[in-house]
């Protein structure tokens, strides 16, 4: 296939940005998005041209890494999927495609395609994890007994890898799903109750603080989440936010 590839430039944060047209030649049907990136990179570096930055690590749709806006859709057409996991018999010879990183105030631009998603490490740090003594004698987790539907719902909702295309949907640029699905993934377990009203309002705290915008139940975040993380965690999450509320001491 040759393609026409329009793609986002920035050579750094403070750089206005620009997209770049780049033709494409000789792209079978059967790489990946990213190894079709590779290819071009490959020849940018042969002309002594700057390769193009962007996130990738696994390339088996689980870190999260592969961060890129396709055609207006996060990690591109195809549902379920990251953008490693898509393939180009997904486009036409001769297609244009254009190429940009998530758009969001709270995920600023490192260069190119690459953005800073340090925010969501951040509220993962304020509060998702459960404190469990792991020194000396660790409770096997398989003696404490879980209802089969609530560790379906908790494994669900523990599948969230953190990819940021339910911030990069959102309209508003929201950060709910993500976080919902860090607070049902505990709360649903007897392991995550000791600490799950601290756990609700310090991730919520830190969500606002870090600028993400509200959620306006639009539902784009769960029809392009690559994990079909479901909106049923920010009803959850809101209705633990609402108990800690009342309740905090």
């Amino acid at each position: 296939m040759k393609l026409t590839l329009k793609i986002w430039r920035q050579s750094g944060p403070n750089d206005k940005g620009r997209m770049e047209t780049y033709p494409v030649n000789d792209v079978s049907e059967d790489m990946s998005f990213l190894e079709m990136l590779d290819v071009l990179n490959d020849d940018l570096v042969r002309q002594g041209k700057d390769p193009i930055a962007f996130d990738h690590d696994c390339r088996e749709g689980i870190c999260g890494s592969c961060s890129l806006f396709i055609n207006g859709e996060a990690h591109g057409p195809g549902r379920m999927i990251t953008t490693c996991q898509l393939h180009m018999r997904k486009f036409k010879d001769g297609d244009t495609i254009h190429v940009e990183p998530w758009r969001a105030g709270a995920f600023p631009v490192i260069k190119d395609l690459a953005v800073d998603r340090g925010a969501f490490d951040r509220i993962q740090a304020a509060g998702g994890f459960v404190s469990v003594n792991t020194s000396g004698n660790l409770v096997d987790g398989n003696a404490v007994p879980i209802p089969k539907d609530d560790a379906d719902k908790a494994f669900d909702a523990a599948t969230c890898i953190g990819c940021g295309a339910c911030v990069a949907t959102c309209v508003n640029s929201s950060a709910m799903l993500f976080v919902a699905a860090k607070v049902s993934q505990f709360a649903l377990l007897p392991q995550g109750r000791p600490e799950a009203e601290r756990r609700v309002l310090a991730m919520v705290e830190q969500m606002d603080k870090e600028g993400f915008g509200n959620c306006s139940n639009t539902g784009a975040c769960e029809v392009e989440c690559p994990k079909g993380i479901s909106l049923e965690h920010i009803a959850r999450m809101n209705r633990e936010y609402l108990v800690a509320s009342v309740t905090k001491e």
